[in-house]
């Protein structure tokens, strides 16, 4: 019961980070907020749908291959950001 009350809390916290990073997106156009707010939605998402897994681990391979993808769209939104045209 404890597990899926603390899966609860850190979908929530991902899910009101991923708005909070949306409401600057939509005041900058900057596409690396867009991206933060995606990975966030994504990984809270990726929570909430662990809640139904009769028996939720960490280790299960299709939620760490998710978690691998909203990672890998940070690093690319970071790199971007550092990287990319001026102009």
């Amino acid at each position: 019961m404890i597990e899926g009350f603390l899966l609860g809390v850190i979908a929530t916290a991902a899910l009101a980070s991923g708005v909070f990073f949306l409401k600057f997106w939509r005041k900058t156009h900057d596409t690396f907020f867009l991206a933060l707010a995606v990975s966030f939605m994504i990984e809270g998402l990726n929570r909430v749908a662990m809640l139904f897994v009769t028996k939720p681990n960490e280790g299960i391979l299709v939620m760490n291959l998710v978690r691998f993808v909203t990672f890998l769209l940070i690093l690319i939104a970071i790199v971007k950001k550092n990287y990319g045209t001026k102009g």
